[in-house]
């Protein structure tokens, strides 16, 4: 007998938890204690606080897309991509946000979870970092990275 859609996704999820002990508790931990992080980065801080005008309803919406790309929870409703791409941001501050993850997976987990929600995060900085590059006319090649300063530079016709 075939597996439903909906037995396939619980027994996977099952075994995400199994493996790496997630829950939906340790995800409201993680979310929450990395957008204080986040919100008093300097680097990060104003670019989330120029466009979210009521914090728990994001909170809560990436805690259910947590849910959704670390348990496969299928929570998530929504678009990362059209979300990510008119915001000024570049390989730096993907990188920043990685390591702020980090941290905190580091602080809030134990390692097996640790170290999914980072193999998870880094896929995701990954395809937005290409998507964002890719609406500003640039193809990336393995490896490469975006920076917004390049771009102004290519206008003003110096090396890049």
């Amino acid at each position: 007998m075939l597996e439903t859609a909906a037995e396939r996704r619980a027994r996977i999820t099952a075994e995400i938890v199994a493996q790496t002990g997630i829950d939906e508790a340790m995800i409201e931990r993680l979310v929450r204690c990395f957008y204080m992080k986040v919100r008093d980065d300097a680097l990060l801080g104003p670019v989330f606080e120029a466009r979210i005008l009521d914090w728990e309803l994001h909170l809560q919406r990436m805690c259910a897309f947590w849910s959704s790309v670390a348990l496969m929870s299928g929570r998530y409703h929504g678009s990362p991509m059209a979300k990510h791409l008119p915001l000024p941001i570049d390989s730096v501050h993907f990188d920043r946000w990685l390591d702020l993850f980090a941290q905190t997976t580091r602080a809030v987990c134990p390692p097996a979870a640790a170290a999914h929600f980072l193999q998870c995060a880094r896929r995701i900085a990954e395809s937005l970092e290409l998507g964002i590059a890719g609406r500003h006319g640039v193809l990336l090649g393995a490896g490469e990275r975006f920076r917004i300063e390049s771009l102004h530079q290519g206008d003003t016709g110096e090396p890049s």
